[in-house]
C-alpha cells in the first residue's frame, strides 16, 4: 500500500501547515463519521500536532517517519510519530517504536494511525513495530488493527540516575503495557527481566544464583551491583574460588 493515500495529493498536502496550526480545526460534529485519509507529515508538523493535542507527553527528539490523518473535509484530525525504540534492547535495526500517537477524538483517527504506522513500517522493511500504553487505558484503538499486548512494566521512579540525571517527564510512576506487531522471521522478544532492566530504576542482583531485581540507590557514587550483603560475599567468594 502507498504510503500517501490521497484522490489529490498535492492540494491536500499543501493545506497540510496551516491545518496543523493551533486554533484552526472545528471540533469534529458530534455522531458524524468522517472519511478519514492518511497523509505523510514532516516531523515539524507531526510534531506541533502532539504539542497542541497530546494529553501527557511533549513532542519527541526525533522521528523515521511521521503520519498525519485527515478528514473528509481535509483538516488534520490526528498525527503518529514512530521512531527508533527508547530501549535499547529493541534497537537492532530492525524494529521502530511509535513514539507519540495524538488526535482530537475524531472517531478512528488513532486506530487508522497506528494501523498505517504498522504497514509503513512493514513495507519499509522493518520486522516488528511496538508502542507503550499506559496503566488505565484500554488499547482499544490498537486491538481494532491487530496490535498484540505483550507485557505488563511496573512503574518506575523516573529516569534520574546518579550517573545520568534528567528532569521528570511527567509519566514517572504510571504502570505501562507493551503492544507489538511484528512480522514472520522477527526475533523473539527480550525476556521480561531484560525489559525491566530497561526501565533502569531497577538493578539485576549480580551476585550467583540471584539476577533479581532491586530498586536503584539514589545519590553519588557507582550504582550497586548487588541486592544484598549476602550476595556480594558469595560473588566475592565466588571470584576468589576461580582464582
Amino acid at each position: 500500500m502507498s504510503l500517501v493515500e490521497l484522490n489529490s495529493p498535492l492540494q491536500t498536502l499543501q493545506g497540510v501547515s496551516r491545518t496543523v496550526s493551533p486554533g484552526r480545526a472545528e471540533p469534529p460534529a458530534p455522531g458524524r463519521q468522517s472519511k478519514l485519509t492518511i497523509i505523510p507529515l514532516a516531523f515539524r508538523d507531526a510534531a506541533e500536532a502532539v504539542d497542541r493535542l497530546h494529553r501527557h507527553h511533549k513532542r519527541p527528539t526525533g522521528h523515521k517517519f511521521s503520519l498525519g490523518v485527515l478528514d473528509d473535509a481535509g483538516t488534520l484530525r490526528g498525527a503518529a510519530i514512530v521512531g527508533r525504540p527508547v530501549a535499547r534492547c529493541f534497537d537492532d535495526g530492525w524494529q521502530l517504536e511509535v513514539t507519540r500517537v495524538a488526535t482530537d477524538g475524531t472517531p478512528n483517527a488513532c486506530s487508522t494511525l497506528y494501523g498505517a504506522a504498522w504497514r509503513t513500517a512493514s513495507a519499509a522493511g522493518y520486522l516488528r513495530l511496538i508502542t507503550y500504553t499506559q496503566d488505565g487505558e484500554s488499547g482499544a484503538s490498537l486491538r481494532a488493527v491487530g496490535w498484540k499486548q505483550v507485557a505488563a512494566l511496573r512503574p518506575r521512579a523516573g529516569w534520574d540516575t546518579p550517573s545520568r540525571p534528567r528532569r521528570d517527564r511527567g509519566t514517572d510512576q504510571v504502570a505501562r503495557i507493551l503492544w507489538e506487531q511484528s512480522r514472520s522471521g522477527a526475533a523473539a522478544l527480550p525476556a521480561l527481566a531484560e525489559l525491566r532492566n530497561e526501565i533502569r530504576n531497577e538493578i539485576l542482583c549480580e551476585g550467583p544464583g540471584c539476577g533479581q531485581p532491586f530498586p536503584l540507590r539514589p545519590g553519588p557514587g557507582r550504582p550497586a551491583r548487588f541486592c544484598s550483603t549476602t550476595c556480594r560475599v558469595r560473588a566475592h567468594r565466588a571470584a576468589k574460588a576461580a582464582v
